[in-house]
């Protein structure tokens, strides 16, 4: 894979090495898991220009690589997992510097099309693009003590990284209406109840079970994964009969992989799979 000038993309630790707020380890805790870290301690990880710019050439790297699963969470010297935007910045733009800063692909689209499941690791606040960033995973595994919210409305604005959309999908609309509208924030069980995160684990069980769940995931073929995502993403964005036929299209095509057939011969022979990705 190359970047936009034709240039090869490093690892992903060898782009992350060029980064300051965005570290990268790759099979430290599971192999072929990639932790990717937000490291901005003085602004508890806001989403300035710098994070997202580095997040993208992240991500990039990831999905040129190797890695199968990807675990999204905030450095625990910054408290949270992402305190939302950089106010500052928002404060000196007029409508068309936000609609150039909000030109498609963002780092929501970044994480949402990822080929690999992302796993959002909330080890702290997820306000505002934070929630967003955090919608835009694939499973959210929080922690206990953490909060979230789109809390935009307190500042005269609305959210604008997705949060209307994905929200309201993830939660229904009136319990999205019911956030956005007031910028109340919830804890973390509270958002378990109401469908925006998956599970909650106090600090003794937190980092065990994003991990347990990665590696479940990496274990897994790696087309398989990334089809599986694609499908259960369209379900959102398709009516039934469409997602349907997107579903048998894309299960059909994975008949043409050798992941396949090791697969089938693997259950026949009662061992493990050794994946190919092909």
């Amino acid at each position: 894979m190359s970047d936009e000038d034709g240039e090869a993309v490093g690892t992903p630790e060898q782009v992350a090495d060029e980064c300051e707020t965005v570290n990268v380890e790759v099979g430290e805790r599971v192999e072929n898991v990639a932790t990717v870290t937000l490291s901005r301690p003085d602004a508890r990880n806001a989403l300035n220009a710098q994070l997202r710019a580095e997040l993208k050439d992240v991500l990039d790297a990831i999905e040129a690589s190797d890695v199968r699963v990807v675990v999204l969470t905030g450095s625990d010297e910054s408290g949270a997992f992402v305190a939302g935007a950089d106010v500052t910045e928002l404060r000196e733009r007029g409508p068309l510097e936000q609609r150039e800063a909000s030109k498609r692909p963002r780092v929501y689209e970044y994480v949402d099309d990822l080929e690999q499941p992302v796993i959002g690791a909330i080890n702290g606040h997820a306000l505002g693009g934070g929630c967003e960033l955090a919608q835009a995973c694939d499973t959210r595994i929080a922690r206990e003590g953490a909060k979230l919210g789109q809390p935009e409305i307190n500042l005269g604005i609305m959210p604008g990284g997705g949060g209307t959309q994905r929200l309201a999908r993830l939660v229904g609309e009136g319990q999205a209406m019911k956030l956005i509208l007031s910028g109340e924030l919830i804890d973390a069980r509270e958002a378990r109840d109401i469908g925006l995160v998956d599970e909650v684990h106090d600090d003794e069980e937190f980092e065990d079970r994003v991990y347990d769940l990665a590696e479940s995931m990496a274990e897994k073929s790696p087309l398989a994964l990334e089809f599986a995502k694609k499908a259960v993403k369209a379900s959102s964005r398709m009516d039934l009969e469409q997602g349907i036929e997107y579903e048998a299209e894309l299960f059909a095509h994975l008949f043409a992989s050798e992941d396949k057939n090791e697969g089938i011969d693997a259950f026949f022979e009662d061992r493990d799979p050794e994946w190919e990705g092909k």
